[in-house]
C-alpha cells in the first residue's frame, strides 16, 4: 500500500506548535481531566480505581450505549468504537473497497476520505459542491458520474470546510439513490451537533439507510480530541463484522481511561454542545462585521454548522497569502491547497474561546 503525504496534517506538523495564534483549528473549545471529572461527584475515585487492562474491542458496552442515544435506530451493539475518526475512516476503506472499484467524494473534501480508497487501488471520482451557490452539492450532478462500478459515495455533513449543510430532502434522495443502484454511503458527520439552528439539524444517514455507514467522533462537536474515540454506526451486519475483524490488525481495542472519559463527557453532552456552540456564535458575530469590512480581500459564505468556514481569498494567491501571515504574525490559518489543487479558498477557525486575539493580530497584520 502506497499513499500520499496527508496535506492538511503536514501543514499543521510545520505550524501548530510554534505558531502562537491559531485561526484555523477545526475542533471546540477543549477541557481538562480535571474539568470532565467534576460533571459527577464519584468520578474521581472511579478513575482512580479503573483498571488499566485490556479493553472490550467493540468499545465498553456503557460507552456504546450513550453513543447510541445519538441515533434514532442504532443499537449499542450497532456501533463499533475506534481510536479517533482517522482509524474509522482507514479501516472501513480497507473492508469495503478493493482494486477498480468507485468510490464518489464529496469535495472537497478531508484528505483521508478520498486518498485511501486511492491507495487501495479504487477509482476516486469527485462529486464537486458550488461555491457560486453556497457549496451545494447537487444529486443531479452525482447521477452524472455513478456508474456500475460504483462501490461507495462519500459525503460530508455538516462539512469541512465550508460548513455546508444540505436539506433532509437532500439525504432522503441519496438515500433512494442508493437503494436503486446499490453503492454504501460513508457519511462522515463529525459535526453533527454544531447546527446553529437545531430545526436544520439532519438525521444521521444510518438511521434512514440500513446499508449506510455514519462516522462519529469525540473531536469536534464536544472538543475532546485528545481522548482519540471516533466510531462507526450502521446496521450494516456485513460491513460490521468485517470491520470488527480488520481491527484486529489496528488498534485491537481502545485505551481504557479514555473510553471512561468520553463515556463521562456523552452523558453531560448537551451542556458541553451548548457551550460550544455559544463559543462559536460569539466568535462568528466578531467574524461577519470583520468580513464585511474586509469585503475587497474576501468572500465570506457563512457558514450553517460546525466552527469552520472556507472564505475566498481574493487578492491572489490563498497560499500565499496564508504564509506571509503566519510568518509576519504568527497567525495561522489552513490554504485551500491542502485540500485540492486551484482553490483559491483558506479555512479560518472560531470554535475556541481566544480566537478573539487571533482575529485581532490578522487585523493589525491587513492594516
Amino acid at each position: 500500500m502506497k499513499i500520499e503525504p496527508f496535506r492538511l496534517e503536514r501543514y499543521f506538523a510545520k505550524y501548530e506548535f510554534t505558531a502562537p495564534y491559531l485561526l484555523c483549528c477545526s475542533d471546540c473549545e477543549s477541557f481538562t481531566v480535571g474539568e470532565l471529572l467534576q460533571f459527577e461527584r464519584d468520578a474521581q475515585e472511579a478513575l482512580s480505581s479503573l483498571w488499566l487492562g485490556y479493553t472490550e474491542s467493540q468499545g465498553h458496552p456503557e460507552l456504546r450505549a450513550q453513543i447510541a442515544a445519538l441515533y434514532q435506530q442504532i443499537s449499542p451493539d450497532e456501533i463499533l468504537v475506534h481510536a479517533g475518526a482517522e482509524e474509522a475512516i482507514f479501516n472501513v476503506m480497507q473492508v469495503v473497497l478493493s482494486p477498480g472499484d468507485h468510490v464518489v467524494v464529496h469535495s472537497p473534501y478531508y484528505q483521508s476520505l478520498g486518498e485511501v480508497a486511492r491507495s487501495l487501488g479504487a477509482v476516486v471520482l469527485e462529486w464537486n459542491s458550488d461555491p457560486q451557490r453556497g457549496w451545494e452539492l447537487a444529486i443531479a450532478s452525482l447521477k452524472e458520474i455513478l456508474t456500475e462500478k460504483t462501490k461507495m459515495v462519500v459525503i460530508n455533513v455538516p462539512h469541512n470546510p465550508t460548513g455546508f449543510l444540505p436539506s433532509v430532502e437532500f439525504l432522503r434522495e441519496l438515500s433512494k439513490l442508493s437503494e436503486e443502484k446499490g453503492f454504501l454511503v460513508f457519511s462522515d458527520e463529525v459535526y453533527r451537533g454544531l447546527e446553529y439552528d437545531p430545526a436544520l439539524r439532519l438525521p444521521a444517514f444510518a438511521d434512514i439507510n440500513e446499508r449506510g455507514i455514519s462516522l462519529g467522533v469525540m473531536s469536534k462537536t464536544y472538543g475532546l480530541a485528545g481522548l482519540r474515540i471516533g466510531w462507526i454506526a450502521t446496521r450494516n451486519a456485513e460491513v460490521r463484522r468485517a470491520l470488527a475483524a480488520f481491527k484486529d490488525y489496528t488498534t485491537i481495542c481502545n485505551s481504557a481511561p479514555s473510553e471512561f472519559l468520553a463515556t463521562l463527557a456523552l452523558r453531560h453532552r448537551e451542556y458541553i454542545v451548548a457551550r460550544n456552540l455559544g463559543i462559536i456564535k460569539q466568535n462568528l458575530e466578531l467574524l461577519r462585521p470583520f468580513f464585511e469590512k474586509h469585503a475587497d480581500k474576501f468572500r465570506w459564505d457563512e457558514p450553517k454548522a460546525g466552527p469552520i468556514a472556507f472564505p475566498r481569498y481574493l487578492g491572489g494567491s490563498a497560499e500565499r497569502f496564508c504564509h506571509d501571515l503566519v510568518q509576519g504574525a504568527g497567525v495561522l490559518l489552513l490554504p485551500g491547497a491542502v485540500y485540492g489543487e486551484g482553490l483559491p479558498h483558506f479555512r479560518i477557525g472560531f470554535g475556541r474561546k481566544n480566537m478573539p486575539y487571533a482575529l485581532e493580530r490578522l487585523e493589525t497584520f491587513l492594516n
